[in-house]
């Protein structure tokens, strides 16, 4: 990893938050911070995150105390009371969730007792300690979930047996995040499974509160959310098991199969399930075969994204594709075990290769690992160059991409070339939509 972060491919703790609580209905984040920092925060996630837009309570529309000098000199604390007056006044919302920056954090005003004198009021008030020194956005919304987990979700000793909970795809920051959710729903419901995603379309506040009576959570990283499903298990005893992001039909098998040896569900109703999902995964398949080999659509592949997409994309693309995985550089900040535990995961492809696997979070460096692993030509006589070549990536990797002439998908964050609405890539329809995806780049210009 590099000693510096070169255009960062997530916001701070705070955007993070933002972010996730623009996924629930009527949840309204009031800002402590200084001014600029919600417009800043939300320009960057709207963009980045295929386009997100401000929804019911966010954008411009963001409650902040917009703390100046004199604030930060004498205190913000009666300007943040102030603020969260104002706002239970004008703002209809049925929770409030007061967010911090790093100025008011490192001047040490009291959130907790702030927020507190706000205990009585009709709406629930709680208070989340979201500064950019805690972490990136990944670490917001786990903050976000443990704010809910311990203050807000109501304790249950009656667990429903086939009720499941889903951490781990973070609002924005998964560009695809709705459409995931609603993928991953769709392959628990159709193995038994009552599904409760907390972000996904159709979910609402009281889906979260009444969460403490499911019998698993389900972490669908092996990385983000683990933290808040292991403080959930102390809170609410509800175990939890984390698996890959499943992109395609070999994921999902593995995904499913985990999920329902987990809660012994019936092995016969999951192998019929996957019969017919697999069946009407590969009828689309069989579709492109023909171009597909007629013009040799496979490439060698780099990717590049955070610890949730590249080894899952590297994974589909060497597994279901047949295509071969050169270079993976896996761009979250993660400690030693992290790593190895990433550099296991992609050592199982199926196809027998092997990818070389790079942690960096430094833009910048990806164009070194791709020379590191394929060198220039140096007007060689005889040289094998690595071509074709693909590039899965995000907006960042559009200079690279012309430099080298590869074609590029964007399909981590950040995303600003593309509207995305309720595109998966995750599951038997999310490996569908890639392949279209990548293989309308490879044919475009015919």
């Amino acid at each position: 990893m590099s000693n510096f972060i070169d255009r960062p491919r997530y916001s701070c703790a705070l955007g993070g938050a933002l972010a996730t609580l623009r996924a629930i209905p009527r949840a309204i984040p009031v800002i402590h911070a200084s001014a600029g920092c919600g417009q800043n925060l939300y320009v960057a996630i709207n963009s980045g995150g295929g386009y997100l837009g401000g929804g019911y309570c966010g954008g411009n529309s963001l409650p902040s105390s917009n703390v100046v000098e004199r604030d930060i000199v004498f205190g913000g604390e009666e300007r943040l009371r102030e603020q969260i007056k104002s706002t239970l006044e004008v703002i209809d919302g049925d929770i409030y969730l007061v967010l911090t920056g790093c100025m008011v954090e490192m001047i040490g005003d009291d959130l907790d007792a702030i927020v507190s004198e706000f205990a009585d009021n009709e709406k629930p008030v709680l208070p989340v300690h979201t500064p950019s020194f805690r972490g990136n956005s990944f670490t917001g919304y786990e903050l976000v979930l443990n704010a809910f987990i311990k203050k807000f979700i109501t304790k249950q000793k009656n667990k429903v047996s086939n009720k499941v909970n889903v951490f781990g795809i973070v609002p924005a920051q998964d560009v695809f995040w709705e459409g995931n959710l609603k993928e991953i729903k769709r392959l628990l419901k159709r193995i038994g499974l009552e599904v409760n995603t907390f972000f996904g379309e159709g979910e609402t506040l009281d889906d979260i509160k009444n969460a403490a009576n499911a019998s698993l959570n389900i972490v669908v990283s092996e990385i983000h959310g683990e933290q808040s499903a292991r403080l959930f298990e102390e809170v609410h005893d509800i175990p939890y098991i984390t698996t890959e992001l499943p992109i395609g039909a070999h994921a999902t098998e593995a995904f499913l199969k985990k999920i329902a040896a987990k809660l012994n569900i019936d092995a016969s109703l999951v192998n019929k399930v996957l019969a017919e999902e697999k069946a009407l995964y590969y009828s689309y398949i069989e579709r492109i075969a023909d171009i597909y080999n007629d013009v040799d659509l496979q490439r060698y592949a780099v990717v590049v994204g955070d610890s949730n997409y590249a080894p899952a994309i590297t994974k589909f693309l060497s597994d279901e594709l047949g295509w071969l995985p050169e270079l993976t550089v896996i761009t979250d900040m993660l400690d030693d075990e992290q790593k190895e535990r990433l550099t296991k995961s992609l050592g199982s492809l199926k196809s027998g290769l092997k990818a070389n696997v790079q942690f960096d979070t430094d833009t910048s460096s990806v164009k070194r690992y791709i020379t590191q692993v394929w060198p220039r030509n140096r007007n060689e006589r005889y040289y094998d160059s690595m071509s074709p070549l693909f590039l899965v990536g995000s907006a960042f990797e559009r200079d690279l991409a012309v430099e080298f002439s590869f074609p590029l998908l964007t399909a981590t964050f950040p995303v600003t070339n593309r509207i995305v609405l309720n595109t998966a890539y995750a599951g038997i329809n999310g490996g569908l939509s890639l392949t279209e995806d990548i293989l309308t780049i490879l044919v475009a210009g015919r």
